[in-house]
């Protein structure tokens, strides 16, 4: 989850765009996140608005204790909707700090328990907004989500920013969940060959339409079909031509269309990919 806010927001929210022509998953939403003081997206709306363009399933992901338990009830309403819980990395530094962060492991690892729940995530490192103070607690907090998922038989999102070299390091010691996913990767051409390598899942955000995030496209370019997933980190990471707006899950078209011309394949292949490696993941939404 990225917590940057631009200030030239525009007004509105932008167009809905060309639907797709199979539909995909927004791999990695925040329908409990509101932007700019502004209120919460109403989930059903948004949900529908979704399918409208060809994005029928989404994974809802709670990283605070709030989060899960709403990522809970939600699915239990939604069809289209499945659900990642996870105390986030700079959460994980705060809670340590309170001497709360045992009790909030317990409460995710119930949340977790629900049949709809298919994620422990996000979680992983984060040293952009948590200093060296936080370090032993978000590595502590990491390494307990890697065994709780693979206790669980669920698969690991993981929240990389600034710790590319700890979270690899700290994944090849702890061993890797079967399914492990980067993300709204950030990394580099090295890092994605590394992963890739590891048979991880590397899953792109909006970010990746921006003009300045060639060695994402880069990066991107190397990534097999079978190892791809699309995400939006809604609210936030709005693709172009919108970069600023509040992102929601029915713009995912515009950074399919993105990356489908990075790997220079039609779009109905990678939609059909896309769709496949969600549900191989995250197993099917109907059960």
């Amino acid at each position: 989850m990225s917590k940057k806010v631009r200030t030239d927001t525009p007004a509105g929210p932008p167009p809905a765009p060309q639907p797709l022509p199979i539909a995909v998953v927004d791999n990695h939403t925040h329908l409990d996140i509101s932007r700019d003081d502004g209120p919460p997206p109403d989930v059903t709306e948004a949900l529908s608005a979704a399918k409208a363009v060809g994005v029928d399933r989404v994974v809802q992901i709670g990283c605070d204790l709030e989060g899960a338990r709403f990522t809970v009830q939600q699915v239990e309403q939604h069809a289209q909707m499945l659900g990642g819980v996870a105390i986030h990395p700079n959460e994980a530094a705060k809670l340590a700090d309170a001497g709360e962060l045992d009790a909030a492991w317990a409460e995710i690892e119930r949340l977790a328990a629900h049949p709809r729940i298919r994620v422990i995530g996000e979680t992983g490192l984060d040293y952009f907004r948590t200093g060296p103070e936080g370090v032993a607690a978000q590595q502590d907090s990491f390494r307990w989500h890697i065994d709780l998922a693979k206790r669980t038989g669920k698969a690991l999102q993981i929240h990389d920013r600034d710790a590319h070299g700890d979270v690899m390091r700290i994944l090849d010691e702890e061993g890797a969940p079967e399914s492990t996913v980067m993300h709204c990767f950030s990394g580099d051409i090295n890092l994605a060959r590394r992963c890739v390598d590891k048979g991880y899942f590397l899953s792109f955000s909006g970010t990746v339409t921006f003009k300045n995030a060639r060695d994402l496209r880069d990066a991107l370019s190397i990534v097999p079909l079978d190892r791809l997933l699309v995400e939006t980190d809604a609210p936030y990471l709005t693709p172009a031509p919108h970069r600023g707006a509040t992102n929601s899950p029915y713009l995912i078209p515009l950074t399919v269309r993105a990356m489908a011309d990075v790997l220079a394949v039609d779009v109905p292949t990678l939609c059909q990919a896309l769709s496949g490696n969600s549900e191989q993941v995250y197993g099917s939404w109907a059960v």
